[in-house]
């Protein structure tokens, strides 16, 4: 029987279209019917969940909830969240529901091991995801070495997802701040786009650095999960 994908999406709608058109593009399919089943609640009621974790605003776990009740209604097999920061709330998510979550942060961190090893990530990302440290746990647990961006970096980084991405603003308009940050983490072999915007931007401005994306790292995830072949 064909496993399906629920998507608790929203967090925001462009990342939630960019990991849908990952799946669809990643999946070893001939015709419409050798996809995989996908149900997306892009639930833009879900708080914002960095100023959940650092600035005590509105718990983001109860809408999330809500996604969750209806992804199980339609009958998903896994559930996946297109948000880095989303799964510091994992540990509370996962109790509510028999239906696993495939994360993303496990799910790059393994591709981290495997495509750089011995090298070092520089992880970008919201300032409540760099805040956590939920990167940085699931680094260690595969053995990849990490390094952090400063303090001036964050902001940078939180103007291009907030400003720029989320806000629909033109891709050029972040530039300066992006390479700002990929020129002060010059430590880094390579760089973690840690917020799902991140790889929309990366992808609009055609930078030249490598990098590993989370987005389409947990679309191979929930791609094999499903027991589907995965386009390389």
């Amino acid at each position: 029987m064909k496993k399906t994908i629920g998507i608790i999406g929203g967090m925001g709608p462009l990342a939630t279209a960019d990991l849908f058109r990952k799946i669809v593009l990643m999946t070893d399919a001939a015709s419409d019917n050798d996809h995989i089943r996908i149900f997306i609640d892009d639930n833009t009621e879900i708080p914002d969940r960095t100023a959940a974790i650092l600035s005590g605003g509105a718990d983001p776990v109860a809408a999330m909830t809500d996604s969750i009740r209806k992804l199980e209604r339609c009958g998903a097999d896994c559930l996946i969240m297109p948000c880095n920061t989303a799964h510091y709330f994992l540990p509370r998510l996962q109790p509510l529901t028999e239906i696993p979550f495939l994360s993303m942060l496990e799910a790059t961190a393994r591709a981290c091991a495997a495509a750089f090893p011995g090298k070092t990530a520089g992880v970008l990302g919201t300032r409540g995801t760099l805040s956590s440290g939920v990167y940085e746990r699931a680094l260690q647990s595969e053995g990849v070495d990490c390094l952090l961006p400063g303090e001036e970096d964050r902001d940078r980084l939180m103007q291009v997802i907030y400003e720029g991405v989320k806000k629909g603003a033109p891709i050029e308009s972040v530039r300066e701040p992006m390479e700002e940050v990929l020129k002060h983490m010059s430590g880094a072999d390579y760089f973690i786009l840690g917020c799902t915007e991140l790889p929309i931007a990366a992808e609009g401005l055609a930078l030249p650095q490598r990098f590993v994306d989370p987005t389409a790292e947990l679309a191979r995830a929930a791609i094999r999960f499903c027991g589907y072949g995965v386009k390389e």
